[in-house]
């Protein structure tokens, strides 16, 4: 059952307990507000600010498992804390670890400074959670997919336009790398796992896929620098920073040019291109 008074009070305390300046909003200069307001929080949550309002007042339906993963990322609950915010919703909480999609407070405070560079956040299997403006200028909305679909490693074997971001010459490496990446997942989460469902589905649909899970590889890790391929802007060779939050196994990364080179006018170009798309 949902305990309205609990969770009313719960999404009132965090909401009141944010800075604007937390959550990458500006301040402004006659804010009163102890906190955030609800409507600057139902917008962190896309959600309406009539039906977060209702949620704070005991009114309202019961919130969907989908409404209640957008306020624990928007309120940047810890992990604990949105199991808390799903119980009190009358739910058990969610899976932690390598299946789960809920993004670090800590993560969310480095991405809300993270405009002005391509940036991702990835699970273990590829499936993009968040990216920055100019990330998605750089490789396209890649939050949009849906099903499996959602891997990059997926795509890569049976969407052919997967491929053109990235140079020719890197196409023969990428595809052992996610071969020998989702057959170490598979024996780390087990036959049942999300990764053994996904090389189920790769088995019979790839050719390519079948030949190069056969070699058993394991360990090819990525390289720190990746050649892309702009249908804009042209060849790009950007240095790949990795973050790893191990408590959900998910990946930060960043994407730098060195200054001075082709590949950094290239980029602050794609910055302007990028966010004139976007409007």
């Amino acid at each position: 059952m949902i305990d309205r008074t609990g969770l009313a009070d719960f999404l009132r305390s965090r909401r009141e307990a944010l800075q604007p300046e937390d959550v990458g909003l500006p301040r402004g200069q006659r804010r009163r507000t102890s906190g955030l307001r609800r409507e600057e929080v139902a917008s962190l949550c896309h959600m309406s600010a009539d039906y977060y309002s209702r949620l704070e007042r005991q009114r309202g339906p019961h919130p969907s498992h989908r409404i209640l993963a957008s306020i624990a990322q928007g309120l940047h609950l810890s992990i604990d804390e949105r199991d808390h915010l799903f119980r009190l919703a009358g739910y058990p909480a969610p899976v932690r670890g390598g299946a789960g999609e809920h993004i670090s407070p800590g993560l969310l405070r480095v991405l809300d400074r993270l405009d002005d560079t391509p940036a991702e956040i990835v699970t273990e299997l590829g499936e993009t959670l968040w990216q920055s403006p100019l990330g998605v200028a750089l490789t396209g909305d890649t939050t949009r997919f849906t099903g499996p679909a959602r891997s990059a490693g997926y795509r890569w074997f049976t969407d052919p336009d997967a491929r053109q971001i990235y140079a020719p010459h890197e196409h023969a490496f990428l595809t052992r790398m996610y071969v020998a990446g989702l057959r170490a997942l598979v024996t780390l989460r087990g036959p049942r796992s999300r990764a053994a469902h996904l090389a189920a589905l790769l088995l019979p649909r790839s050719e390519e896929f079948r030949r190069v899970w056969d070699d058993h590889e394991i360990g090819i890790r990525p390289h720190h620098v990746k050649h892309f391929v702009h249908p804009e802007v042209g060849a790009l060779e950007l240095h790949c920073q990795r973050l790893l939050d191990p408590s959900e196994a998910h990946s930060l990364m960043v994407y730098t040019a060195v200054p001075g080179t082709e590949s950094y006018d290239k980029l602050q170009m794609l910055a302007v291109i990028g966010t004139q798309s976007l409007r």
